[in-house]
């Protein structure tokens, strides 16, 4: 029975060792993701920049289609908010643009209140090429360590990558509609 103990004792040291471990690399988590659309900035970029536009391409609305959403402030300018209630009250939380270069960069703060308090941010770049506008997305997010064991414990990272991915597969869709 003590030799049990024991090996479950070492398993479980051994587990959350190598688990804080892993989990010091993701207290910042920065995601760089882009996509080419065929369509001009004229058109790319008020989809970012006007938040009335986002349902179009939201992920977290493709994911939960009952999500109620609203925005305050003036839509388009620095300071406007999209804010979200959705999974049956259970996610909870708002986007702020808090940096606009026309035609180049749409700076978004996103404030988490449930089911967990993150801040998030999303900068998003525009670059016209031959082939159409390219959008640049960097996502990041900073978390204490114990937050980062549980990111790293359920895969976190993973789920953020597809999801920021999924957004910028709908924007592109949206834009070239």
């Amino acid at each position: 029975m003590k030799i049990m103990i024991t090996i479950i004792a070492i398993a479980l040291v051994l587990f959350l060792v190598i688990g804080f471990y892993n989990a010091s690399k993701l207290t910042t988590i920065e995601i760089n993701k882009s996509v080419t659309i065929n369509a001009s900035k004229t058109k790319v970029y008020p989809m970012v920049s006007l938040l009335q536009n986002y349902p179009k391409w939201s992920p977290f609305l493709a994911q939960d289609p009952t999500q109620k959403y609203w925005i305050k402030g003036t839509d388009g300018i620095v300071g406007a908010q999209y804010h979200w209630e959705g999974n049956k009250g259970k996610d909870l939380g708002y986007q702020e643009i808090i940096e606009l270069t026309p035609d180049d960069l749409v700076g978004i703060k996103c404030v988490i209140s449930k089911p967990f308090t993150a801040e998030p941010s999303f900068n998003y770049t525009f670059k016209a090429t031959e082939n159409g506008v390219i959008v640049n997305q960097n996502f990041k997010i900073e978390s204490g360590l114990v937050d980062a064991f549980f990111l790293w414990l359920f895969g976190v990272k993973k789920e953020m990558e597809k999801t920021n991915q999924q957004g910028l597969d709908l924007l592109k869709k949206a834009s070239e509609a």
